[in-house]
């Protein structure tokens, strides 16, 4: 059984056929999915998915691009995240990636939000999901000014360096890949994939966005986490079970959930 860790299912492109979606999960063995969220406004819709099946969760959090929409203290972090599907924080994190006619300084109201995020998940012991987009020096910089290694996470979609991978598993952090390990400009991503230890990757598809070859550019669905799956055990001379096996443990395992 495949774990898909960070899909939209909310998002309209795969909410509006939510039963095709499903029944292609299950044709691929993909067992279970986390509905991550990206706002307080669509965090109803997030968690009334992961109460939709009984091996879906999620997570509540605002994503480090939202603008102009609420900004959680501490307290609603807290507060929403009581719920028993709710096991993780996120996506939080830092993207300078569209900066525009900003400069980094301008993006301090990010790195607020950040810290939120990182305490509100310290004080619930619930585990981060990190987004980090041309931000990595001060997103290892804030996770370990905040003490972040006592919560964990895991750094999604990962697309950094084998040095920030290295000080992400140094603080306890565990990596997850996407489709994007499938693309032909990723050399040096697979390269990282290959030796990241097995017993902290995680799998998943971030869709409907970066489909994998032979789908890029299609929709990306849940269903697609097996082509990261079996891309991992090619680059690592494993069995696809194999994959399969180690990344669904690491799931349940960091973020202490079963159905």
């Amino acid at each position: 059984m495949f774990v898909d860790s960070h899909c939209h299912l909310n998002f309209p492109e795969l909410r509006d056929r939510l039963p095709s979606v499903k029944a292609a999960m299950q044709e691929a063995r993909v067992g279970a999915a986390m509905v991550i969220s990206t706002t307080i406004e669509e965090f109803a819709a997030v968690r009334a998915l992961a109460e939709s099946e009984p091996t879906w969760c999620c997570t509540v959090g605002v994503h480090p691009d939202t603008e102009n929409l609420t900004e959680p203290d501490q307290a609603l972090l807290i507060e929403l995240a009581q719920h028993s599907k709710v096991v993780g924080i996120g996506e939080t994190g830092l993207d300078y990636y569209r900066l525009g006619d900003r400069s980094v300084a301008d993006m301090e109201w990010q790195r607020q939000r950040f810290r939120t995020h990182i305490r509100a998940a310290k004080h619930l012991q619930k585990p981060l999901v990190v987004h980090t987009r041309s931000a990595s020096e001060d997103t290892l910089r804030i996770l370990k000014e905040e003490g972040a290694q006592a919560c964990g996470g895991v750094f999604h979609c990962f697309t950094e360096t084998a040095e920030v991978a290295r000080a992400a598993l140094d603080l306890g952090f565990y990596i997850s890949f996407s489709g994007i390990l499938t693309f032909k400009n990723a050399q040096d991503l697979r390269e990282v994939a290959a030796w990241v230890p097995l017993d902290r990757l995680l799998i998943e598809t971030d869709s409907p966005f970066l489909a994998p070859v032979p789908y890029r550019g299609k929709v990306n669905e849940p269903a697609y986490v097996a082509k990261v799956a079996l891309h991992l055990a090619q680059l690592r001379g494993l069995s696809v079970e194999a994959v399969a096996q180690a990344t669904t443990d690491n799931f349940y395992r960091l973020f202490r959930y079963r159905a």
